[in-house]
């Protein structure tokens, strides 16, 4: 995957000046020698502020981007918490579990007692840290603790080098993907805005670039016997170019792009084609494209191709699946009552590597009022079955930060249906669905990352400043939603 950080962790123990400080380290090279991933031993075990200053400046100059403050021993609470105030990124506090039951004098720790300091002290300071659910542990622990931080380091580097690129307003009647991008600001995201005219320039300075016919070609590998309108291809090409040159051209002091884009209800027209293949294809190489305009849709994508490391997709929360067909295809074969589930679709912006199956088609519902050669360049095809988790970030209309998170799967139920589509599961649909995305007005579009993600991805809202009541999942049977009624 492209458009992503390498993370480039480091330890950094920390020691109480009245504990023993081989304690602290003798402990951190365990952890170190535990952890299977690549990680930077700072020397310096930090008992003091001046201590903190010069590990600071060795997991600088070691390239560091995310940090593990270790507690070896109960550590040195003023100290190792301005570490994780002057550390220009992602931090994780965790601390040492004592080891030998017949090691309790010379060889405690009483880590388990510094945390609670530490977690005080980085309340008095506004400091934001990553604190595992459980963070005390032995070295394997630890290490396993260190693994799931990767992914929400990841994200948070992410997010703070992210510029997203938009073309064109919200279409008319599409004012649910809209919202303040005052938060964007507050994530530390850059935002470009831009007219739709500004693209249909671009993308004519493009005309008989000499590029197209490879990126042509290479459409065509990919898409093999799905290739039913290849006629459209040169001006697919033509489009994918303009946009990565875009990127290269406007990403700024960036490191990291993501778009939102607008599909209709001039573009067809104008450009002579729906830009959805083309979506699928960045987006399958790590750069989020959204549709109409969606700009946290474009965020919530790139959050969950951080956390994953994987494409991911955006999908309407589309249509119920009707009673006949969970009768004869899941009821009895999957633990789902129909409220359950429902079909997430798009036109055609899931990549071909989360389809079973593709082909290239027009769209189908645009070519209800449209000549259907003007709609052409959509990628149809049943998404995969599997585990997935269904997400979104969110900007209410009064500007507060907002997000849900459900862990389901797609089931292995053909669709019977057009445009890039699943039967999803996810427990307790129903009532989630009513009483979290209904009742907090969250907009159709939803984030699909492909695997079971929850867990990394409520920890990064956390980190990025949603507070954990205005994270919504889906309450499993028997846990009320505030607005549920109890008698129903």
């Amino acid at each position: 995957m492209m458009n992503m950080p390498e993370v480039k962790l480091g330890i950094v123990a920390v020691s109480r000046d009245c504990f023993p400080i081989t304690l602290s380290e003798s402990r951190r090279k365990a952890v170190a020698a535990a952890y299977k991933g690549e990680l930077y031993e700072c020397p310096t075990v930090v008992e003091s502020e001046l201590d903190m200053q010069k590990a600071l400046k060795e997991v600088q100059e070691a390239g560091c981007n995310a940090l593990v403050v270790y507690l070896g021993n109960f550590g040195p609470e003023t100290a190792e918490t301005l570490l994780v105030k002057y550390f220009d990124g992602p931090c994780m506090v965790v601390a040492a579990a004592e080891e030998h039951g017949d090691n309790l004098v010379q060889g405690r720790g009483d880590a388990y007692c510094g945390m609670l300091n530490a977690s005080y002290n980085l309340q008095l300071r506004n400091l934001k840290a990553y604190i595992p659910e459980y963070p005390v542990g032995t070295p394997e622990e630890v290490a396993e603790m260190i693994e799931e931080f990767v992914p929400v380091a990841r994200a948070v580097v992410g997010l703070k080098n992210l510029k997203i690129i938009t073309f064109g307003p919200r279409p008319q009647d599409f004012m649910a993907c809209n919202a303040p991008i005052k938060q964007l600001f507050n994530l530390g995201v850059e935002i470009e805005e831009n007219s739709e005219l500004d693209l249909f320039e671009a993308f004519h300075k493009h005309d008989g670039d000499e590029r197209i016919p490879a990126v042509v070609a290479d459409m065509e590998k990919e898409l093999g016997d799905g290739n039913n309108k290849p006629t459209i291809l040169p001006k697919l090409a033509q489009y994918e170019l303009t946009l990565l040159d875009w990127i290269e051209a406007h990403k700024g002091s960036r490191k990291y792009v993501a778009i939102a884009g607008k599909c209709w209800p001039a573009f067809q027209t104008q450009f002579g084609f729906v830009p959805c293949y083309v979506n699928s294809r960045l987006t399958g190489r790590g750069i989020p494209v959204s549709c109409e305009v969606d700009i946290y849709g474009a965020l919530s994508e790139f959050i969950g191709t951080m956390v994953s490391n994987d494409a991911v997709t955006l999908l309407d929360i589309n249509n119920t699946v009707p009673a006949d067909m969970y009768e004869s295809e899941i009821k009895g074969k999957y633990n789902y009552t129909l409220k359950d589930t429902f079909m997430g679709f798009h036109c055609g912006n899931t990549t071909t590597g989360k389809l079973t199956s593709c082909s290239m088609k027009y769209q189908l519902i645009m070519a209800r009022s449209l000549p259907e050669e003007v709609t052409q360049g959509t990628l149809e095809g049943d998404i995969v079955p599997g585990d997935i988790t269904f997400f979104r970030l969110q900007s209410t209309a009064d500007g507060k930060l907002r997000a849900y998170v459900a862990n389901g799967e797609v089931l292995p139920v053909a669709t019977r249906s057009f445009g890039g589509i699943g039967i999803f599961a996810i427990p307790e649909m129903g009532r989630f669905y009513r009483h979290e995305l209904i009742e907090k007005g969250y907009p159709h579009h939803g984030a699909v990352a492909f695997g079971h993600y929850g867990k990394a991805l409520f920890e990064v809202f956390k980190y990025i400043g949603v507070t954990p009541d205005e994270i919504g999942y889906n309450h499993p049977k028997g846990d009320r939603y505030p607005t549920e009624n109890p008698f129903a």
